[in-house]
């Protein structure tokens, strides 16, 4: 089987990530996958393997699986220490046509107990570590049985106890049935759980597909982005089709990251945008780790312009270009833009990009006060295509108060210029009196200011705008220098400093906005 024998497989019968690695195994057995860390799940089974391999595992899972008591429509939520595995259990759940319930091992114990409750007595696949931190969540009253990859704990399931077990025949899902369930990054409280069905995960391939056909050679792909998220389907799916070499990785910390982009050498990245910042040091490193990179590759959060220049120019391919994709996990991609090595420092941060074409997402800006939506006047962003998501799960009223026919309204605010480019302005909630845009100001603030590591412009008490900013290594921010900055936006208030552990963030490392604005608010009710 080719790669575009399968791809357009997909899109006739829908994405079934547990047919995936073997589809893959069919177009090159061989194509490898690197780790940068052991699988919790099989601890001897090492750091490389070939997708045959990775087919194989899927299909003992899934078999491990089958003998615990798990069966089709079930649904299993995935609740364990971040690890490659979480992919590969996902798949062999969808192997045997469960449901798969991904959530951020990020998330605390109070958070799950109210996810497992709303999604209705799931078998629980954990291992003993988030056992531990879910002691005191009555899992007997909320789960219909409990499963262990890793660690024996009473009354568990242990996957280890069921090796060599019977394999089973795949169980396709229906194209527009529930296959995998994410949730969002939980901004602004409990977070809703998105479902996606085979039909609208195959239908967001298709955008993506053609950015990777930018890659002539089968060349490594770097895949920095969390295991749970919605994002990680389609980047998998896209490499494993592809038959593109794939390095998985869960490390962060600079050094490690430069070891292994200076062994593997990949031609595209693709992480999140605060993995990016962080790495933006490794730009300065003699060894070039970003020289083989052709394709710099971003979704979930705008990317500050500098950022982008930083590592474009730590490239060393000719025509290489950083690829950055406004979207959300509710209607995956939205709009895309190509920046590049000449141009990028001087972009502005809130153009997001234009409509990709064939087959893609439609998109519009909707008035919010009956004038039309402008660069003064903003209006409600929304998307519709058929890769929209179905539902909330348990929460079909949510769901339906943002969903208008065929359009979805994103909760974020914006414009489109008179040549069509979409400028994402503010999350409508994050919104401040007398701010036209605080992303903007954030943008230009950090191009300025190389000792900061974030800046978050959020609404202080009486409505001011208040800059919360964390430096390298928590070191004194220079007050002159910031003012020096700072000059064109006189609305702000002081600076508030706080150390980078204490920035509250979500899963895909999204600050907490509204969380940080009560910190504020509530320290100054006591003040008061």
């Amino acid at each position: 089987m080719k790669g575009s024998t399968a791809y357009k497989s997909i899109q006739k019968r829908g994405l079934h990530i547990g047919l995936l690695p073997e589809m893959a195994a069919a177009v090159n057995p061989s194509t490898p996958i690197t780790l940068d860390h052991d699988l919790d799940v099989f601890p001897d089974a090492g750091r490389r393997l070939t997708v045959s391999q990775y087919a194989e595992h899927v299909d003992d899972l899934a078999a491990r699986l089958w003998a615990a008591g798990v069966r089709p429509d079930e649904r299993v939520v995935i609740y364990k220490t971040a690890n490659a595995d979480h992919w590969m259990l996902a798949a062999a759940i969808s192997r045997i046509g469960g449901v798969v319930v991904n959530l951020s091992p990020a998330l605390d114990a109070a958070t799950v107990g109210v996810l497992l409750q709303r999604v209705g007595l799931p078998t629980l696949l954990t291992d003993g570590t988030k056992l531990d931190v879910l002691a005191d969540v009555p899992l007997a009253d909320l789960t219909r049985r409990v499963i262990t990859s890793a660690g024996d704990r009473p009354g568990a399931v242990c996957l280890a106890d069921l090796a060599g077990a019977p394999r089973v025949k795949p169980v396709v899902r229906p194209i527009d049935e529930a296959a995998v369930i994410t949730h969002t990054s939980g901004t602004t409280g409990i977070p809703k759980l998105v479902v996606h069905t085979p039909r609208t995960q195959g239908i967001r391939l298709v955008p993506q597909w053609r950015l990777l056909s930018l890659m002539r050679k089968k060349e490594t792909v770097a895949i920095h982005v969390p295991f749970v998220h919605s994002r990680m389907v389609a980047a998998m799916s896209l490499a494993l089709l592809k038959a593109y070499p794939v390095l998985l990785m869960r490390e962060t910390d600079p050094a490690d990251v430069a070891e292994h982009f200076l062994r593997h050498r990949p031609a595209l990245v693709e992480a999140l945008p605060n993995s990016l910042m962080e790495w933006e040091g490794l730009a300065e490193d003699p060894r070039a780790p970003f020289g083989s990179v052709k394709v710099f590759s971003s979704t979930f959060d705008a990317i500050h312009p500098g950022t982008m220049s930083k590592l474009l120019k730590a490239s060393h391919r000719r025509g290489a270009l950083f690829f950055q994709i406004y979207g959300q996990s509710e209607v995956g991609p939205a709009v895309g833009r190509a920046y590049f090595r000449r141009s990028a420092h001087k972009a502005n941060g809130r153009c997001v990009g234009w409509a990709m074409p064939n087959g893609a997402a439609r998109v519009r800006v909707v008035s919010r006060d009956g004038n039309p939506p402008s660069e003064q006047n903003p209006g409600f962003i929304e998307v519709a295509w058929d890769g929209l998501a179905k539902t909330y799960y348990g929460e079909q009223d949510r769901y339906d108060i943002n969903r208008d026919g065929d359009w979805w309204r994103t909760g974020d605010v914006g414009y489109r210029t008179r040549f069509g480019c979409l400028h994402m302005l503010d999350r409508e909630v994050d919104m401040i009196p007398g701010v036209r845009s605080s992303l903007e100001i954030e943008d230009v603030v950090l191009s300025q200011l190389d000792e900061l590591t974030e800046l978050v412009v959020v609404q202080g008490p009486d409505s001011q705008p208040v800059p919360v900013v964390c430096t390298a290594d928590d070191k004194p921010l220079d007050l002159k220098r910031w003012r020096t900055a700072a000059a064109g936006f006189p609305q702000l208030g002081d600076p508030v400093q706080i150390p980078n552990a204490e920035l509250p963030r979500t899963a895909t490392l999204k600050v907490q906005r509204l969380a940080l604005a009560r910190r504020f608010q509530e320290r100054f009710e006591q003040q008061a």
